[in-house]
């Protein structure tokens, strides 16, 4: 008898351990077990494109996992995650700007005042580049409401 209550106690531990990382996932654009799909974040900065991040090299920020391509990257990461980590938890920066949370790709990006930003597509990359300023400013003004929404539950877009 007395195992049942430490069974239970257990149990409930294990569902708010899931729970959190679940709800981690929520702000952080997650993919293939990793943020921003595997992509190293710091290579943006320091080689000017995306790289695929490795296994090897991994970080957890926010109780999400990040990959790098170097223990240097990861390191630099580990130092300043705020500096490296893309806006927006890392979801399309025009998206957030419509209120919704979209997928990205590695190759749709722009650093801008040195921040990070993603999109979803080259396509979306382009109407973002026309006036980055404002997007920007939408998603920021929008991140605040939807950021802690899980992405299908944003039906009804904010627009801004």
């Amino acid at each position: 008898m007395t195992f049942k209550p430490l069974i239970a106690a257990a149990a409930f531990t294990v569902s708010l351990l899931s729970g959190a990382a679940f709800a981690d996932e929520i702000t952080t654009y997650v993919e293939n077990g990793a943020a921003i799909g595997g992509t190293d974040p710091v290579a943006y900065f320091t080689q000017g494109k995306p790289v695929a991040g490795s296994d090897e090299f991994t970080a957890v920020y926010d109780d999400v996992t990040w990959k790098f391509a170097s223990a240097e990257n990861r390191d630099l990461f580990e130092a300043n995650p705020e500096k490296y980590a893309p806006q927006f938890g890392g979801f399309c920066a025009f998206g957030a700007g419509k209120g919704f949370k979209v997928p990205v790709v590695a190759e749709a990006w722009q650093i801008k005042d040195g921040k990070l930003y993603l999109n979803n597509s080259l396509k979306v990359q382009e109407r973002f580049n026309k006036n980055p300023d404002e997007h920007i400013n939408n998603a920021t003004l929008n991140w605040e409401i939807i950021k802690d929404v899980k992405p299908e539950d944003l039906k009804e877009p904010i627009i801004r």
